[in-house]
């Protein structure tokens, strides 16, 4: 019998299981990190190594040096989820990974380490998008969510806005027609002088100043639930050398506080007119944005004073990291979704 028709027997009887286990590894970008999750929402344990003081002095992630620093750590990383949550290889019930998207040599170093784990322990093996695991996140921090709702992903490479329907199914409603917002913080943050990582730099910095000092554009898109950030960046970046040429200081908590409030407004926006255009009641936030404060406190007064039911996930599930991945592959696993051994990185996968 082929190795999947044969853990799709397992699966079976995993689900019947009440306290099933997933062994998670997540290695998309610059985080390697794994997890022990049981039945899909309870985190047993979450270990994550930052490659922040390997990156830093290049002021952004260098593939290369990731991938390497992924390979050294991977197994201590694992070693380490497994003596948090004491537990055992033997012990875990399935072994998911992230398969897609981000850094391709980054993402094959997790692939292939899973895929070897899977194939030793004879274990069901499953492959999870790296944005259905932001989203997936908040099952961890939520125990009662559950489809359908509308989420707002913010992150260093997506700005979506994803209708999760039942069994998992997921819409795109609106989406980014060029940058991030994580991506146009990381580089609002490089052109003030802010040190990687650029985003939760700017966060701190804003927190400190004007968010009226400087009026910026706000961005049009075609589509009613669409973002656009690479005009507002554009703006700023013209706004800041300007001063430059000048010769005038940069007063950079203020600068931060202007281009924060900026993007958060859009991002707000534009999720809230989804909301009422659609007749949500409930908005979900993930991806590592989400992590941003004046968005925190921003999408809440505002869901308050809507009556929208707001769901944040715990600021330790809001990076990259594998309890998430683990949350995720629990319904995938669910849904009887099984990968291959011949499964292969996918740096460009959708979700939708």
């Amino acid at each position: 019998m082929k190795y999947r028709d044969r853990m799709l027997i397992k699966a079976w009887e995993i689900l019947k299981k009440p306290d099933a286990r997933i062994l998670a590894i997540e290695s998309s970008c610059d985080e390697t990190a794994a997890a022990v999750i049981a039945t899909g929402d309870i985190c047993l344990s979450n270990i994550v190594y930052s490659q922040i003081d390997l990156h830093k002095i290049y002021g952004g992630v260098v593939p290369e040096i990731a991938s390497r620093a992924h390979v050294e750590k991977i197994g201590a990383v694992v070693d380490a989820a497994l003596s948090d949550a004491e537990l055992t290889f033997e012990e875990m019930d399935a072994i998911a990974v992230t398969s897609g998207p981000g850094l391709v040599g980054a993402l094959l170093v997790g692939v292939n380490y899973a895929k070897g784990l899977a194939y030793s322990l004879d274990k069901p093996f499953i492959a999870v998008n790296h944005i259905e695991g932001h989203i997936c996140a908040n099952y961890l921090t939520h125990q009662d969510l559950a489809p359908p709702y509308l989420c707002l992903v913010v992150s260093g490479g997506h700005s979506h806005l994803i209708r999760v329907e039942e069994n998992d199914h997921y819409r795109l409603i609106g989406c980014t027609q060029d940058d991030a917002a994580g991506e146009a913080f990381d580089k609002a943050a490089r052109v003030i002088g802010l040190p990687y990582p650029g985003g939760p730099k700017l966060d701190t910095a804003a927190e400190l100043g004007k968010a009226d000092r400087f009026l910026l554009p706000k961005p049009r898109t075609q589509g009613s639930y669409d973002y656009s950030f690479s005009g507002l960046k554009t703006a700023f970046i013209n706004l800041t050398h300007g001063m430059v040429q000048r010769d005038e200081a940069l007063p950079v908590n203020d600068l931060a506080a202007s281009f924060r409030k900026a993007v958060v407004d859009q991002l707000i926006d534009k999720a809230m007119k989804a909301v009422k255009d659609m007749g949500e009641t409930r908005l979900v936030l993930a991806g590592g944005v989400s992590a941003n404060s004046l968005l925190r406190r921003q999408i809440k007064s505002v869901c308050d004073e809507e009556g929208i039911k707001l769901y944040l996930p715990e600021l330790k599930y809001c990076g990259d990291n594998a309890a998430m991945i683990g949350a995720a592959a629990f319904r995938r696993l669910s849904h009887l979704d099984l990968a291959d051994l011949s499964l292969n990185a996918n740096p460009s996968l959708r979700l939708v």
